[in-house]
Order: C-alpha cells, then sequence, then structure tokens
C-alpha cells in the first residue's frame, strides 16, 4: 500500500503545489510586468497547460485514495482525519470541474476573440475559486499528516 500513498501524496503536490506557485508566485509577477492582455494570454496558456495536470492528478487521487479505503476496511473502517480528507477532496474536485467547465472554458473563449473586460472578470472568478481550492488543499495536508500522527 505504500506505493499508493506515494502516488496519491505526489498527485496532490502536483495540483496544490502548483495552485500555491500560480497564486503566490506566478499571478504578482504577471501583474507586476505584463499589460492586461499578454497577462490574459499568459493565464490562457497557463491554464490550458496546468489544467491537463489537474485532470491527470484528480484520477490519481480519486483511483488511489479509494483503493487505500477499500484496503483498509472500508468507509466505515477507517480514522475520522480520512473522513476529512475524502469530504475536503471531493469538495476540492467539485470546484476544479466548476472552475474548468463555468469559467475556462468561457475565458479561453474570451481570450480568443480578445474579449479583453469579459476576460478579465471570468479569470477574477477563477482566482477566487484557486484561492479557495488551495485553502481547502493546504488544510487537506494538515489534516492528513495530523491526523496520520494522532492515529497511531
Amino acid at each position: 500500500m505504500a506505493i499508493y500513498k506515494l502516488v496519491h501524496l505526489l498527485a496532490a503536490l502536483v495540483w496544490v503545489g502548483g495552485m500555491f506557485f500560480a497564486y503566490v508566485v506566478l499571478r504578482p509577477a504577471a501583474v507586476e510586468v505584463l499589460d492586461p492582455p499578454q497577462r490574459l494570454r499568459l493565464w490562457d496558456a497557463v491554464f490550458r497547460r496546468f489544467f491537463h495536470w489537474v485532470w491527470g492528478a484528480v484520477g490519481i487521487l480519486l483511483v488511489s485514495g479509494f483503493y487505500m479505503l477499500i484496503r483498509m476496511g472500508g468507509i466505515a473502517s477507517v480514522p475520522r482525519h480520512v473522513h476529512v480528507m475524502l469530504a475536503l477532496g471531493l469538495a476540492m474536485m467539485a470546484i476544479y470541474g466548476y472552475v474548468f467547465f463555468a469559467c475556462y472554458t468561457p475565458f479561453n473563449l474570451h481570450v480568443a476573440k480578445q474579449q479583453w473586460k469579459e476576460a478579465g472578470e471570468t479569470l477574477g472568478r477563477i482566482r477566487k475559486l484557486i484561492a479557495l481550492n488551495l485553502t481547502l488543499g493546504l488544510l487537506t495536508v494538515c489534516v492528513a499528516v495530523v491526523g496520520a500522527a494522532w492515529a497511531y
């Protein structure tokens, strides 16, 4: 089961670490040096690449997480922190699905049509949802580490 834990952790690191980098490092740098149209084009290219990785991470997290859950005897047999991690992870996935389908798809179309005002407004919504997901992701990591320590 150790390999599943490692793969699960790596997928979470890709997703949460990517959000942290984008929000805390890339966003302020882009605001500092790029005009709005270039910034919106940059975000369109960044999201296009990053979201491929997130889809993969979500798939890996689901498969590895449910495999480990089953191996541990099912939902009724696992420690409480696993329930919390599962709930937070599913919430994050739902938010990501909303970001991708309801926000990124229109954002991508606005950028392609050079509708900068609409693209900027949509990017603002994406930014807020990524901040929420980053917070949930960091909380999930805390629950995983502290919960695992308390479980033993």
